[in-house]
């Protein structure tokens, strides 16, 4: 099944359960400006309210950039000082999101768009993408960035912030904040294949699994193990459990209902 919703700035598109959510300003190489950031909190909030869709893919437009960052021209015009909490979607502080998240990263993923990378669960990206914060370079913050010495080894990311350097993909990949690097004309075939491979999953099981993931995060792990069990006991106690089970004994596959 496909459908699509589209605007200026954002589209948004369903492909067998996946939901491509799409940057649409190349000529701008997807910079943030307020219609793009409406969009993409539109976006998201559509997106969880979707029933059809499992997964999210967020993506940019053309193949030069993923999202370059902030709209330096519209943030110098309002004279921008400190953005709000709320300025660009971060998932799990200022928008929650239950189902899995992959960024599809198509070309320069740089401030704010190093942000968009970081906060998806997941990401792919095209061998010719590149990674920087590189607000230091033009004396802006990156107080986003405090989650990043959970994801690659603390004096990577310290390098990542001090210099504002790029890294090419493969590096990303190394020092593991990317999870594939695929060909330019793969890339969303690659994610499409890597998406409805979690989207045949049961969500149950899905959910409570992104949350465990990050358990460790915020929690000491003797009490990572307790809270875990408190997430999992109701995908135990789900029909969805034993369908799983049914289908396996029967060899068939799983028709999953979410409860």
């Amino acid at each position: 099944m496909t459908h699509d919703t589209s605007t200026a700035a954002v589209t948004y598109e369903v492909r067998n359960s996946v939901a491509w959510l799409t940057i649409n300003r190349p000529d701008a190489r997807n910079s943030l400006n307020r219609a793009v950031r409406e969009g993409l909190f539109a976006g998201v909030r559509r997106f969880n309210d979707d029933e059809s869709a499992k997964v999210l893919v967020l993506t940019g437009s053309g193949d030069k950039a993923f999202c370059a960052g902030g709209d330096l021209k519209e943030m110098s015009q309002e004279q921008l000082t400190v953005p709000p909490v709320d300025f660009v979607p971060q998932f799990g502080r200022n928008i929650e999101v239950d189902k899995p998240t992959i960024a599809a990263v198509n070309g320069a993923a740089f401030a704010g768009g190093f942000l968009l990378a970081q906060t998806c669960d997941l990401c792919i990206a095209s061998s010719t993408a590149t990674f920087a914060i590189s607000e230091v370079k033009i004396g802006r913050g990156s107080p986003w960035a405090a989650p990043l010495p959970l994801m690659v080894p603390p004096r990577i990311a310290m390098e990542i912030v001090l210099t504002g350097a790029a890294l090419t993909a493969q590096r990303a990949y190394e020092i593991g904040f990317v999870n594939q690097v695929v060909e330019p004309d793969e890339l969303t075939e690659a994610t499409q294949r890597f998406a409805e491979l979690i989207a045949a999953n049961a969500p149950l099981s899905v959910s409570a699994g992104k949350k465990t993931a990050r358990l460790t995060a915020e929690h000491p792990l003797s009490g990572a193990f307790e809270m875990a069990e408190k997430i999992w006991e109701p995908v135990y106690l789900s029909d969805d459990a034993q369908e799983g089970m049914l289908a396996f004994s029967e060899k068939r596959r799983p028709h999953w209902k979410g409860h």
